[in-house]
Formats: structure tokens, C-alpha cells, sequence
């Protein structure tokens, strides 16, 4: 895919107004990580289009436009259907983000555009078997985090937008998830001379039901040789506790697709143990609009650190076992 070099307005801003630039599409689906196509079909279908516009000249986002979009797609690769994904990022007041906005002009990710379209092609002729061999081919050679970021959540995306957009392919969208998560069991399964002797601990937290990015998450800390043990879907706090005061994980991550599960006040209920572990969460589900006055307040007694995408996560589980 040809690069867009002019993607960015030439700019004199200075560190703190960097913010304030506006991008072409080509530009902002990049550092999203999904199709330029997709970004126009969002705009043309919910209004979720750039709204910095000048007279013969292109239209471009500005950071506003880029926050709601990364609400957009979280939500969206989450499992939230594109229509009320829309409507949650439309209400959302994107120019008020500063962490949102700035992690995502800090990233760039460039979509395997022809690979996503031949494994979508393939899921939709039901070719099981082709599908699987080069999304394992992809993971060998690029990695579980390279994969994931450029070849399965715009997939993923894709597929939720022909279900918005014209009722079919769920049963595509299934075929693909599952032949996505048995692949990255069988990653996680290889973990040689791991550098955590105690693993950190996965789980979808409440209700939620969504564990996809977990399997994700499990098998990119596979590759750097990190164990986990993975809980799953539908986890109960009182379980987590259970878990932590048995094993004494290092690091424990929380997925929430949705408000109703990303409950702050469930943290609180970890058991204290030494040494703490640190508590990582992440999903469209922990950002309720109560999130962050209840940090403010201090009603939350255990510290957590809220991560964006699979990377961070990586990262800040990294940190916590001393890798």
C-alpha cells in the first residue's frame, strides 16, 4: 500500500498544539488501524466524518474527529454493533480526551489491505482450511501483535459493517472467530522458560462475555515468553479473588466490553497481597462516565492502569514481572 506523504498538514505547532492538526483519511487509518474505505463508509452511513473543512481544499479531522473514531473502532472490534457504536461516539466529547488523542497520533498502523480482503473473500466461500493457513502464516512471520493489529481487527471490523449494513455474514463472522481463537490458544500453549515464575492473571470481569482480545493478549505475552493464566469469559469477581490469593499473580488483567461490567468498585474487592500485583485494565467498557470523578474522589482504593490497546497491555505486564 503506497504511502500518503501528504497525510499531515505541514505544521509549526508546538509540542502542546500538536493536537490540533488535521489529517486526511489515508492519515487517520493509518494510526486507527482499518481501511480508508471504512473510515468513508462511517462517515457516509453515521456522520462520523471530518469536520475541519476549508473552501477547495480537502476535508480533514482534527483530533475531536480521530478521538470519537478510536471510540468508534474499539467499540466496534468489542463486539458493539457499528450503529450503537456510532451513536456512543457521537455523543462523546472527543475534544475533552487529551490520553485518547494523543496515544492514537502517537501510533501507526498500516492495514494489510489485499490480506484482509483474500481472508475475507475466503471466510465468505466457507474455506476453513484456507483461511486458517494464512492467518497462522501471518502470525509466524509478523508476530500475534503485528497480526492482530493488521490483519484481524480490520477484518473483524469489516465483517461487523456487512452485518450493519446488510443483515448477512454472521455465521462468517463466527467462522472467523473461531478459527482466530484456536490459533491463538495454540500460541499461548509454547510458553519456553517463561520469565515470570508466577503467571499473571486474564479474565473478563462480571458478565462479559467477550474474551476474543484476551486470547490476543495471552498469546502476544506467549511471544514474550510471559505465562498466563487464563480465567475467560464470565469471571466473577469473587473467583479473581479466589485465584489471587492462591497463585499471587504478578500482574492481573480486567476486560469490560461493557459499562455495566467495567464496575470500578469491584477492584476494591482484590484481596491486598504481597507483593501487590498490578492491576491492568482494559475494554470500551471501563470508560463509564463515572470512571474518572470516581478516581478523583479516592473511592477506588486499588491503583489500576488503564491500557488502550494490546500494546500497552503488553507493556505494562512487562513492567510489573520485571522482564
Amino acid at each position: 500500500m503506497a504511502r500518503d506523504t501528504s497525510s499531515a498538514a505541514p505544521s509549526t505547532a508546538s509540542p502542546g498544539e500538536v493536537q490540533a492538526e488535521a489529517l486526511t483519511v489515508a492519515a487517520v487509518a493509518r494510526r486507527l488501524g482499518v481501511a480508508p474505505a471504512t473510515l468513508r463508509t462511517w462517515d457516509r452511513r453515521y456522520g462520523l466524518g471530518p469536520t475541519d473543512h476549508s473552501s477547495g481544499e480537502h476535508r480533514r479531522y482534527t483530533a475531536g474527529d480521530i478521538a470519537r473514531l478510536t471510540l468508534m473502532r474499539k467499540l466496534v472490534i468489542s463486539g458493539v454493533s457499528p450503529a450503537e457504536a456510532a451513536q456512543r461516539a457521537l455523543a462523546f466529547d472527543g475534544e475533552s480526551s487529551a490520553d485518547v488523542i494523543s496515544s492514537t497520533l502517537a501510533k501507526e498502523v498500516t492495514v494489510r489491505e489485499e490480506l484482509v480482503e483474500t481472508v475475507l473473500r475466503a471466510a465468505r466461500a466457507y474455506d476453513r482450511n484456507f483461511v486458517e493457513e494464512l492467518l497462522r502464516s501471518e502470525m509466524q512471520m509478523r508476530g500475534i501483535t503485528n497480526t492482530w493489529n493488521e490483519v484481524i481487527v480490520p477484518l473483524l471490523i469489516l465483517l461487523g459493517e456487512e452485518w450493519a449494513d446488510e443483515g448477512t455474514g454472521i455465521e462468517t463472522e463466527h467462522l472467523v472467530s473461531e478459527i482466530i481463537k484456536r490459533l491463538l490458544q495454540e500460541w499461548n500453549t509454547n510458553v519456553v522458560d517463561p520469565i515470570n515464575p508466577r503467571p499473571v492473571l486474564l479474565a473478563c470481569i462480571g458478565e462479559e462475555m467477550h474474551s476474543l482480545p484476551l486470547y490476543a493478549l495471552a498469546a502476544a505475552l506467549s511471544e514474550r515468553k510471559i505465562q498466563a493464566q487464563f480465567l475467560g469469559a464470565r469471571t466473577p469477581i469473587e473467583a479473581i479473588s479466589a485465584v489471587v490469593k492462591r497463585s499471587a499473580p504478578p500482574a492481573i488483567f480486567l476486560w469490560a466490553q461493557l459499562n455495566k461490567n467495567g464496575d470500578f468498585t469491584a477492584l476494591d474487592q482484590i484481596p491486598s497481597i504481597r507483593p501487590a500485583p498490578r492491576i491492568v485494565i482494559g475494554g470500551p467498557g471501563w470508560a463509564a462516565p463515572n470512571a474518572k470523578d470516581a478516581f478523583e474522589k479516592g473511592s477506588i482504593q486499588k491503583s489500576a492502569v488503564h491500557v488502550e490497546d494490546l500494546v500497552e497491555a503488553c507493556e505494562e505486564i512487562l513492567r510489573a514481572v520485571g522482564g
